[in-house]
């Protein structure tokens, strides 16, 4: 007695992420071309701003890229009847992916910028500020690109974390090439490489921590089960809830199972009443719900 169909077909249908693909590519477009221009001419002015920042937005390309796999993997249907929920958490290990690379780049320019106090560094002011500021021009489009699907989108916002922290790296850019055209000390272009890979950590722990609550079957952020539980046990007919699990299987597709313990009522009337308080108030896609005449055994068994 369970509700709806079988999860692995028709993925696409409904899909958040896959609604937002064609603004992952453009992004990427933007992005990695942007990143070659800023590479070279991080080389060629010699500063560490320009090319952690360039470093930044390749890991960028890599996660962009990473998100457009996983919005085609994801609403592919299943055809191996193995993959029951379908591929759905393509996008979330793609947002896992996101993470480690924004760690990864963060460490490199924290560890970079240290080794560079104390030593004699020249740094072309010019090119670097014209630079920055073509590259702000970049990640403010790529930003509007990609803003709505931020909020709906665990894969998208992980996208969309990357590109504000490369606004912040070319707003450092211009800062530091400011600062060093002003001033004639080259520190500031250290300064700022060592703001951008904090800055880029602390956006990383966060996306990190809302993947892992993800991957760990937590009851999705803004749901009380006690509530969910009341809720239930309101509907006419119901004597008892247990064995509830709340989970999300991807951004914006909340899932569900429960027991119902159902007395004299009508039970597929309960049912039907258990269905639509998990869709309609609390946004939960696909509920699969066992109704029965009292717990079993093995349900008072159950430890979890």
């Amino acid at each position: 007695m369970g509700a709806g169909h079988g999860h692995g077909q028709g993925a696409a249908a409904g899909h958040v992420g896959g609604r937002y693909r064609r603004r992952l590519a453009m992004t990427f477009v933007l992005v990695f071309g942007f990143m070659v221009v800023e590479l070279v001419y991080g080389i060629l002015t010699n500063s560490l701003a320009l090319i952690s920042d360039a470093g930044h937005m390749s890991a960028d390309a890599v996660a962009l890229g990473a998100a457009l796999l996983a919005t085609k993997i994801a609403t592919r249907p299943d055809t191996t009847g193995r993959r029951t929920y379908g591929s759905y958490r393509a996008e979330i290990f793609a947002s896992g992916f996101t993470v480690l690379i924004m760690l990864g780049v963060a460490t490199y320019v924290v560890v970079e910028a240290i080794s560079r106090i104390g030593e004699p560094v020249e740094v072309q002011t010019t090119p670097m500020l014209v630079v920055g500021a073509l590259g702000l021009v970049i990640n403010v489009i790529s930003m509007y690109l990609l803003r709505q699907g931020a909020s709906e989108s665990l894969n998208v916002k992980g996208a969309y974390f990357e590109v504000i922290a490369d606004t912040a790296g070319s707003v450092g850019v211009v800062v530091a090439a400011l600062l060093v055209g002003w001033t004639n000390q080259p520190v500031w272009d250290t300064v700022v490489a060592l703001a951008i890979g904090v800055f880029v950590a602390v956006r990383a722990v966060v996306l990190g921590r809302q993947v892992l609550a993800v991957l760990g079957q937590h009851v999705p952020e803004g749901v009380v089960l006690d509530q969910v539980v009341a809720d239930l046990e309101e509907i006419p007919g119901v004597q008892d809830v247990h064995d509830i699990h709340i989970w999300t299987l991807t951004s914006g597709m909340n899932v569900a199972t429960a027991h119902l313990v159902v007395g004299d009522g009508d039970a597929q009337e309960a049912l039907t009443r258990a269905q639509q308080v998990l869709s309609q108030t609390y946004k939960i896609q696909h509920a699969t719900l066992q109704t029965e005449s009292s717990p079993t055994k093995q349900c008072d068994e159950v430890t979890w």
